[in-house]
């Protein structure tokens, strides 16, 4: 529980405004500059929707963070991670046998060396103990501990939530740049690109029909089209009955069972079974709930929540998992 809440606490400081991404839209050339070479890549969005440039897999590189400018003279051989969607990336791209640690929440893959290092709570020291010469952070708590690891000569680098699609395979292309591993960044982002065109491809017509909750935790916390996960699924043409009732703008509205019942939407995705024990039959007792059209159809679709709240390269199978799941509605 400790976990969920204080990812819902990020989630509702978070004001987002990203663009849905059309999968079938011709890719935008973005040239990404380093101090050796230059890259090219593409965006299926304009360069004005991403984070920052790339950089090449030459050494010394640049890398425009969120914190900033990083310079990295060599090739990281000590990384520590403290981010659990970092640490997906940097295995999924090869740079695995680079990683010496990485903090207590960075279950994937089982190979990661997890740590006690904390995500939440990061110690300057603990991380300092292990000789990183380069430290991927997904939360900087006080803003103390990005100063501390640069006046120990470590250099950072500050990837927080994606809020789009886009932004997310820019920070893969960075962390591939910085660990010398651009190509398989590149690699896992094109895979991943062609695997949800061809989730979303094989859905027919009629999905503009059908309505679906996600919920965050089982106090009714949801997200709407204008976070991560409704980019995600924007690819649906499913109607998000969050949206309406996110009259705050924070993208993650409290929404109430009443509302919920009373929107009655053809899916329900749970993405609070590991931290809340929330599952096809705890949804069915609750009050009211029996009666609602994805309770009967059975509809309600059980998700990994650390799928579900990363944006590291298994977004593909959390897309192909709801495209099953819509697909099924017409069966």
């Amino acid at each position: 529980m400790t976990r969920r809440f204080a990812f819902l606490i990020g989630c509702l400081l978070v004001l987002s405004a990203c663009a849905a991404v059309d999968e079938a839209e011709p890719a935008v050339p973005v040239t990404l500059t380093t101090t050796s070479t230059t890259v090219t890549t593409t965006s299926q969005q304009s360069p004005t929707t991403t984070t920052s440039p790339g950089v090449s897999d030459g050494f010394p590189v640049d890398v425009e963070a969120e914190n900033g400018t990083v310079t990295i003279d060599e090739r990281p051989q000590r990384i520590v991670s403290i981010s659990p969607t970092s640490t997906e990336v940097l295995f999924a791209i090869g740079a695995g046998n680079q990683v010496v640690a990485v903090d207590s929440l960075s279950n994937y893959p089982p190979e990661a060396p997890t740590t006690d290092l904390s995500g939440f709570t990061p110690s300057v020291e603990a991380i300092a103990s292990y000789d990183p010469d380069l430290v991927f952070l997904s939360f900087d708590p006080d803003g103390g501990l990005i100063p501390a690891l640069d006046a120990l000569g470590i250099p950072s680098i500050l990837h927080s939530g994606a809020l789009d699609v886009d932004a997310a395979y820019v920070q893969w292309q960075q962390v591939g740049a910085a660990t010398g591993n651009l190509e398989g960044a590149n690699e896992v982002i094109a895979t991943t690109r062609e695997r949800i065109a061809g989730a979303f491809g094989s859905l027919s017509s009629d999905t503009v029909d059908r309505s679906y909750y996600w919920e965050l935790d089982q106090t009714f916390f949801s997200v709407t089209s204008a976070t991560f996960v409704g980019d995600l699924l924007s690819g649906t043409s499913m109607d998000n009955i969050a949206d309406p009732a996110d009259e705050a703008g924070v993208g993650y509205p409290q929404l109430t069972a009443e509302y919920i019942i009373g929107s009655d939407p053809d899916l329900i995705y749970l993405a609070d079974t590991l931290c809340c024990g929330q599952t096809v039959d705890t949804v069915a007792e609750r009050p009211g709930w029996d009666a609602m059209t994805a309770v009967q159809d059975g509809q309600v679709i059980e998700l990994n929540d650390d799928v579900a709240s990363r944006w590291g390269p298994r977004i593909a199978d959390l897309v192909e998992q709801i495209a099953d799941s819509i697909a099924s509605l017409s069966q």
